[in-house]
């Protein structure tokens, strides 16, 4: 079973995160800020994998902690998950729109962090979120996962679409690059027999 659990504990937050990967999209999200619990949860609900979230951090100084601690938490779940990395995928990449926004987002799990995050904001908030938090989660989550990712918002307006679009697109290339490909069950996706390196 491609389960994981990861807990974090900190001056600032008080995080614990579950994974499975095989599961059909269940979310239980709680960490205080509404509009982040709705990319979290719309985040497992397309991709497919059900995701556990409960996080206590210091949102009287601001939401940062406990947005990067969260994505430091999920990302270090999912690398467990997927263990050895036998028989996945690995690669996947989509166009995702949002009413007048349109990302793209690929990925690979590589073993080999990296995030390339190209997206404009209008404001500085929506609610009571920081739109520079978008990107902090994706970096947390993207070093954390050891995946390599590129999200760029091609166009948009609406900072809520925008941010929606980063979420549901990542969303729907994990779906597909944690998938187990049956031609190649049992075999690690790379030439150079292991990924990570």
């Amino acid at each position: 079973m491609r389960k994981a659990a990861v807990k974090r504990k900190t001056k600032e937050t008080d995080v614990e995160v579950a994974v499975d990967l095989d599961g059909t999209g269940v979310s239980q999200i709680a960490t205080g800020i509404g509009f982040f619990d709705h990319m979290l949860d719309l985040l497992a609900r397309h991709s497919r994998i059900d995701i556990a979230v409960k996080a206590n951090g210091d949102l009287h100084i601001d939401h940062h902690h406990t947005t990067e601690d969260v994505g430091i938490a999920l990302g270090q779940a999912v690398k467990q998950a997927l263990g050895d990395m036998k028989g996945i995928t690995r690669y996947a990449s989509v166009h995702m729109p949002m009413d007048e926004a349109l990302t793209r987002v690929a990925i690979d799990i590589s073993g080999r962090p990296f995030l390339v995050f190209k997206a404009e904001f209008g404001r500085d908030k929506v609610g009571a979120f920081d739109t520079e938090l978008v990107q902090e989660w994706f970096q947390a989550f993207a070093i954390n996962a050891g995946v390599t990712l590129h999200v760029e918002t091609l166009y948009g307006s609406n900072d809520h679409h925008i941010s929606e679009s980063c979420f549901k697109g990542l969303a729907r290339a994990l779906r597909t690059a944690v998938a187990i490909d049956p031609r190649a069950a049992g075999e690690v996706p790379s030439t150079k027999g292991t990924l990570g390196g």
